[in-house]
């Protein structure tokens, strides 16, 4: 239930952008969420950004409606503003979402990403999606789709892990080159989770460098670094379920980061990543 609410409080906040995924296991929360504030007249559905995922055991392009369908049923929407494949890897297609074998690792399952997106590209085509996009896609992956014979729409986003500690400016000007939006996930660092996060670096909201310019502001740490985000062209899903901070979080648009700043925040980046995403 706390998804439901926070969803809500970020709706009457202001945010329109929603980042989900079928493995978030809250679709059903996030999908009532919009439809009780679209029913109370606050919003309409086109006022509302939603990102859909494609999850891993679902590459095989005859999947790839199946469950875009599945997520839209579970939302009770008529379609999904974005829809990216989540990562360039895929599982053994079955119920199992990490699909193991008897030692515990990971079965993975041979698939064309190109094909992929190709199954993608017709689900835009059937209103299903508005746009499309990928998640953890390096330079190569996105190439590959970039230079497919027959494209008939690029990705429009790249999600992946982008901060001050982890800038990513190689993979940021080759999107920019290519009209690639990213989308950076753990704008904040991230949830200090030892099962899936790499719990020896630094929290980034503990920098002296973000505090320090926070101050001058009278701002956050955390508010400076979604500033610095954006200000660079990334687009920043900072994730919450505390009333406050999902407040707070929106209050970085009345305050701009000097050129020297900007730099000063560029220099922390330590190119390390929080999410490792082992698998």
């Amino acid at each position: 239930g706390s998804c439901l609410e926070s969803v809500k409080v970020a709706i009457d906040t202001g945010y329109r952008h929603i980042d989900g995924a079928f493995v978030y296991y809250n679709e059903h929360e996030v999908g009532q969420a919009i439809r009780e504030k679209i029913a109370e007249g606050r919003i309409k559905r086109e006022d509302i950004f939603y990102c859909g995922k494609l999850w891993n055991t679902c590459h095989p392009p005859e999947l790839v409606r199946p469950t875009l369908e599945k997520t839209l049923k579970i939302l009770q929407l008529d379609y999904v503003d974005l829809y990216i494949i989540e990562l360039p890897m895929a599982f053994k297609p079955g119920d199992a979402i990490y699909p193991k074998d008897e030692n515990g690792k990971i079965i993975y399952h041979k698939t064309d990403l190109c094909a992929t997106w190709e199954a993608m590209e017709a689900c835009k085509d059937a209103g299903l999606a508005k746009s499309i996009g990928v998640s953890n896609f390096n330079r190569r992956q996105l190439e590959m789709i970039l230079n497919k014979p027959g494209l008939k729409y690029k990705p429009v986003s790249n999600q992946v892990e982008c901060h001050p500690y982890f800038t990513q400016p190689k993979l940021l000007e080759f999107c920019r080159q290519h009209d690639i939006v990213i989308v950076g996930y753990s704008p904040l660092g991230t949830s200090r989770d030892e099962t899936w996060v790499n719990v020896s670096s630094p929290p980034l909201l503990k920098d002296p460098v973000l505090n320090a310019i926070g101050k001058k502001y009278n701002k956050t740490a955390a508010q400076v670094a979604l500033r610095f985000s954006i200000q660079r062209g990334v687009v920043v899903i900072p994730k919450s379920f505390n009333p406050q901070r999902i407040r707070e979080n929106f209050q970085i648009f009345d305050f701009s980061l000097t050129e020297k700043e900007m730099k000063e925040i560029e220099a922390l980046n330590k190119n390390v990543r929080y999410v490792e995403l082992l698998m």
